[in-house]
């Protein structure tokens, strides 16, 4: 295993933006708000040690762009982070600089986490880190990618792809989505609860909702009763809920009920109940020293062995292997 994989660290190290001349600037604030300083509540003794690194000269007289990114590293500091995140390419119609290119291999071959945000896959996909891989990014250049990189798995349809060491995104808020989720993969619940706060977004949306809606007004009324639904399940997780008792409280049919959830919520309701109950298991394994079969009660889910089964498929490492990385960073780094 390498030395600066995030399977052998116990904080969550150094994180990196690698920055290039002509990059969308909005797309490099995303992770610098995010990750520059820790929220409120968090310990900045254990929140991460931020870096925007660039290119050792640029030549600011030939760029376009009104806005540039100054930065204090260079791409050498970048090879030697544990988490990179690209934010975007600076023209998906051009090849990516060569010298990021590299430089974001090298970290990858080094033993960094690779975050790609909006079309930053493009240069992950130049580098060749995405070969075998199932990966995402801004449906509309969808097309692009996939006339460049035919041989890709492109998933043109979901927020984000957590494949270990690999991580890609589509467009803007679903990059602000991606760094939500590694905080709380790295610090857990607390501390990206709290960062959400801080940013006034959303403290978890799933990689696998979609993009965006395919109808954009939907068709029916706003006060339909599906919000109060999605509220009162999440409020009712310790019971055996089904789609006919959600159907039943949204005061609709099944098949009415899935069309909404298609259209606000990007799949099925089955799927978002799975969901919401493996983030109540996280938060429980985190705040609670309840026994595993208890958490599996408490969140709906039956039995350990039905906890196990779900909690390795959601989040990659089993139910006690998570509380015992997790229940730390809640006794140490949330102060408040």
């Amino acid at each position: 295993m390498e030395p600066n994989s995030p399977e052998t660290r116990t904080d969550p190290g150094t994180l990196a933006v690698a920055v290039a001349p002509g990059m969308p600037i909005f797309e490099v604030a995303i992770p610098y708000q995010v990750f520059y300083e820790p929220p409120l509540g968090v310990d900045p003794d254990r929140w991460y040690r931020f870096q925007l690194c660039g290119p050792r000269e640029t030549d600011f007289a030939a760029l376009r762009d009104p806005f540039v990114a100054l930065t204090a590293h260079d791409y050498d500091d970048l090879i030697r982070a544990d988490t990179v995140i690209v934010p975007s390419t600076p023209n998906v119609r051009e090849a990516p600089p060569r010298d990021l290119v590299e430089a974001v291999r090298a970290a990858y071959e080094a033993g960094a986490r690779i975050a790609s945000l909006c079309t930053g896959a493009f240069v992950l996909a130049e580098a060749g880190l995405l070969d075998g891989r199932r990966m995402t990014t801004h449906w509309r250049h969808i097309a692009a990618m996939r006339e460049r990189y035919p041989h890709l798995e492109i998933d043109p349809a979901v927020l984000y792809i957590d494949d270990g060491r690999i991580l890609t995104s589509a467009g803007t808020m679903a990059g602000m989505d991606l760094c939500i989720h590694l905080i709380r993969k790295d610090l857990g619940s607390g501390a990206a609860n709290a960062a959400a706060r801080y940013l006034v977004v959303s403290p978890h949306r799933a990689g696998g909702q979609a993009q965006y809606l395919q109808s954009p007004v939907p068709a029916y009324p706003a006060d339909s009763g599906l919000s109060a639904t999605l509220q009162w399940a999440i409020h009712h997780l310790d019971q055996p809920l089904t789609v006919t008792d959600l159907a039943r409280h949204a005061n609709t049919s099944e098949r009415t009920l899935a069309r909404r959830f298609h259209a606000e919520i990007g799949g099925t309701p089955l799927q978002w109940l799975l969901t919401q109950r493996v983030i109540r298991a996280r938060e429980l394994l985190e705040c609670t020293d309840l026994p595993v079969d208890v958490v599996a009660d408490r969140c709906g889910l039956g039995t350990a062995a039905n906890l196990r089964t779900h909690f390795g498929r959601e989040v990659g490492i089993s139910p006690s292997e998570y509380r015992r990385s997790h229940r730390v960073t809640r006794h140490e780094i949330i102060t408040g």
